[in-house]
């Protein structure tokens, strides 16, 4: 059974990455990689390869199975891998948390996509794991990324001091969380409306 989640006035849709979409990653990873070099960690050479990718994929399958983290892949209507949208360190227990982090092909940005896809996590992420917040964090001059945020109602709550070494140097980032409330009360967003189909 595969879970997707539509939102076909953005025109997009997610579901978990699986094996058969390792050569759309590798091919997603190399487009994006000069882009986004000034904000993700530095990779390895061998981390742009299919070997690589594929391992990526099993391990996110993985850590799915044992709640830990859950990958999905952002495709247009056509099919095509546009984009990547993970919850990674899940907390149980006394926390219900999880941390989100994304990106999408640089080709395809200011199109609605990269929000539509997050407003279908953080529904996927409070109605269906029961998570009580949802954190990301940025670099302070990441603006594209700090947008984004702001329009799915997440709201700034403070500097992380060298959280993430970034081009092998430690740099502080901008924390942002939503919570389930804030989420469940937010006006509604007719361009928003999604379907969903598991």
């Amino acid at each position: 059974m595969t879970l997707t989640f539509y939102d076909t006035i953005a025109g997009i849709y997610i579901r978990p990455l699986q094996m058969d979409d390792s050569h759309s990653l590798l091919d997603l990873r190399i487009r994006i990689r000069s882009v986004y070099a000034a904000f993700e960690p530095r990779q390895y050479v061998s981390f742009y390869t299919l070997h690589e990718q594929q391992q990526l994929i099993v391990r996110r399958i993985h850590e799915a199975e044992q709640d830990r983290a859950y990958m999905f892949g952002i495709f247009n209507l056509n099919g095509k891998l546009i984009g990547q949208i993970t919850l990674s360190n899940v907390v149980r227990g006394v926390g219900q948390f999880a941390d989100v982090g994304y990106f999408i092909d640089p080709n395809e940005k200011n199109k609605g996509y990269m929000t539509a896809a997050l407003h279908l996590m953080l529904k996927y992420g409070f109605q269906s794991l029961g998570l009580h917040r949802i954190q990301a964090a940025i670099l302070l001059n990441n603006q594209s990324s700090r947008r984004v945020l702001e329009k799915t109602g997440f709201q700034p709550e403070g500097i992380s001091r060298q959280l993430i070494k970034i081009d092998d140097q430690w740099q502080d980032h901008q924390t942002f969380a939503i919570l389930v409330h804030e989420y469940t009360t937010q006006p509604i967003v007719l361009r928003k409306k999604s379907s969903t189909t598991i």
